[in-house]
């Protein structure tokens, strides 16, 4: 959710912080602020609204000094203003914190601290943090700072800065993500690796229960306990180009753009021709280990929970191998039976968010086995899974998932192909799907390219208040991404069902005013599918359907076609118009289409 920023070394601190913090902007966050320490003092802005707020809040002059800390925050504890942004200071204003996460036993630290005096001027959770600190005697801040957080329960990626030992920021994680950067002479610390693109070359991780105190000339880190570690670095990878939007005017319209290089990279290096397999190298999984799986179950969160249903349909269908998806933020609350012949697979296209984290420690500590369906390289998903696919599809810095979520989707068509293709599906029919596999990034192309077709279906659901989008089988999955797509940027109300439950109660919904969008692909259950076009229409529900060319639907208000494809890969083609769809609707109501309100790129809180 909130982004973090922190430099130490020779140059001015303020333009590298106000960099990091555009750089983890698309994070989402409700307000920001810096800073930094000269003198002995801490000059500190902050202001309610974007980064480009808080940019011309800055004194004329600036901020000086090198060492410094920034944040965007996502409120929890207390509403979006100046006063509870971060960072937050203890009394005297030496002390400033910037802070991720809950601090679950904050009303009762908070309760004591003004019972010996203290007066704090925030509503937040994190003020309790700055007092704690500053009332440590130890000579070193990272001491201080580890006897306070020992008194602290809850989540948090932190980093501290005392503006009487500037030499030094201190970092610490428990649930929050923390990278630390390696510059030349200088060190950064940030919640996402994106902050640090073009100035550190290798980072290092902090893993739950680390503090680090990071220098100009290196950085140390130790356990809540006391205990030094020794971290290793690795490689910073990824690129800068995509946080530019270059002629786009958004970045969510950028990436369905990127959609076919996105997908390209995903296949790259994967499709086994002669075979007629897929290899997906990164799951460790030997032949028999694959023989082995009885069961898949497949946990996530939003978008990324819908792609897992539909990766479960794929398994089933191509693997013959139960499958079945499920939201990772209830999974572990249900005391979940882990089975030792189950496949468990946690998607998270940040590879941070924090219920899915959760639930891959709740199977781990059961002894069962998890792969990681990621697209952030180092996340801590990723490295807590230890093994598992990485999407490559680039940097996606719209909050909503559009080049992840097909990407996601085109993962669990490799991973099905290729545990079908160990089990019981013919070569015949895996030549049959790298042929479609092949053939995706073209013709999400071709459907970006006629974007101009969809105007008849945009200006419908422009003028509407609620609409519902069905689908039957994988495309339920679709619908319920498209729905989730229109509600998230457009801010309308949006329901998906799966068609076949219409009669069961939704129907009672259906009005003139109301439209429908259907999924109405020229498959086996095409007939069934009509019927429901019917049932809508019968009782006076306008209908607009994604379909496939030569499908007649009498009574369809507007269709758009997508191009043939193999029958199980027809969702993923059959997704990018919904897109499209909610990104037209929301540019046409005037919506902060990247950074929609309330809502967060990474949850990293429950």
């Amino acid at each position: 959710m909130c982004g973090i920023v922190g430099y130490v070394g020779a140059r001015p601190a303020l333009p590298l912080l106000m960099e990091g913090l555009r750089r983890v902007e698309y994070r989402g966050y409700d307000s920001a602020g810096v800073a930094v320490a000269d003198a002995g003092a801490l000059g500190v802005c902050k202001r309610r609204g974007k980064v480009r707020e808080l940019d011309a809040a800055l004194p004329a002059a600036g901020l000086p000094g090198t060492t410094g800390v920034a944040h965007t925050r996502w409120a929890t504890h207390g509403e979006p203003s100046d006063v509870n942004a971060h960072p937050h200071t203890d009394a005297a204003g030496r002390i400033g914190v910037v802070h991720n996460g809950i601090i679950e036993n904050a009303a009762e630290l908070k309760a004591a601290l003004a019972a010996d005096g203290v007066a704090f001027r925030s509503e937040t959770d994190t003020e309790v943090l700055a007092h704690l600190i500053a009332r440590r005697p130890e000579n070193r801040l990272a001491e201080a700072v580890r006897a306070a957080l020992r008194q602290v329960k809850g989540a948090y990626g932190l980093v501290v800065i005392d503006a009487a030992r500037p030499e030094a920021i201190v970092a610490a994680r428990n649930g929050g993500p923390v990278v630390i950067g390696v510059g030349d002479g200088e060190m950064f610390v940030a919640s996402d690796g994106a902050a640090l693109m073009g100035h550190a070359k290798t980072v290092a991780h902090l893993d739950d229960g680390e503090i680090a105190e990071v220098r100009a000339d290196g950085f140390s880190v130790l356990t809540l306990e006391g205990t030094e570690t020794a971290k290793a670095v690795q490689a910073l990878e990824g690129e800068t180009t995509g946080f530019d939007k270059g002629d786009f005017s958004h970045f969510m319209r950028k990436e369905i753009a990127e959609q076919p290089d996105a997908v390209r990279r995903t296949l790259m290096g994967r499709l086994d021709a002669r075979f007629s397999t897929a290899h997906l190298g990164g799951i460790e999984l030997a032949a028999r280990e694959m023989l082995d799986i009885r069961r898949v179950k497949i946990l996530g969160c939003g978008s990324a929970g819908y792609a897992g249903v539909l990766g479960a349909h794929l398994i089933e269908t191509l693997a013959r191998i139960p499958a079945h998806a499920e939201p990772a933020s209830e999974f572990r609350y249900r005391n979940p039976v882990i089975e030792q012949d189950t496949l468990y697979i946690a998607v998270s296209q940040s590879g941070e968010t924090f219920d899915t984290l959760a639930a891959i420690q709740e199977v781990k500590r059961k002894g069962g086995r998890v792969l990681g369906v990621v697209n952030t390289v180092g996340s801590t998903i990723a490295r807590e899974c230890g093994r598992g696919v990485y999407l490559h599809a680039g940097p996606e810095v719209a909050v909503v998932s559009t080049k992840t979520w097909t990407s996601t989707a085109v993962a669990f068509a490799l991973l099905a192909l290729q545990l079908g293709r160990v089990r019981d599906l013919s070569a015949a029919h895996g030549a049959r799907l790298l042929a479609g596999l092949s053939a995706l990034p073209d013709q999400i192309a071709g459907i970006v390219a006629r974007e101009d077709e969809l105007a008849p279906l945009t200006a419908r659901l422009a003028r509407s208040e609620h609409a519902y989008f069905i689908g039957r089988a994988a495309h339920f999955a679709v619908a319920m991404e498209g729905a989730l797509k229109l509600k998230e940027i457009s801010y309308l109300h949006a329901e998906a069902y799966a068609a076949s439950e219409l009669k069961h109660g939704p129907l009672a919904l259906i009005a003139p005013e109301t439209p429908t969008v259907v999924l109405l692909p020229d498959d086996d259950l095409l007939s069934k599918n009509l019927s429901t076009v019917a049932e809508v229409r019968t009782r006076h529900g306008p209908v607009l359907a994604i379909t496939h060319p030569g499908v007649k639907a009498e009574g369809v208000e507007a269709a758009f076609a997508v191009p043939r494809s193999e029958p199980e890969l027809a969702p993923i083609l059959m997704n990018v118009p919904l897109q499209l769809l909610a990104y037209q609707v929301a540019r046409g109501l005037g919506r902060d289409i990247d950074q929609p309100r309330n809502l967060a790129k990474s949850v990293t809180v429950e």
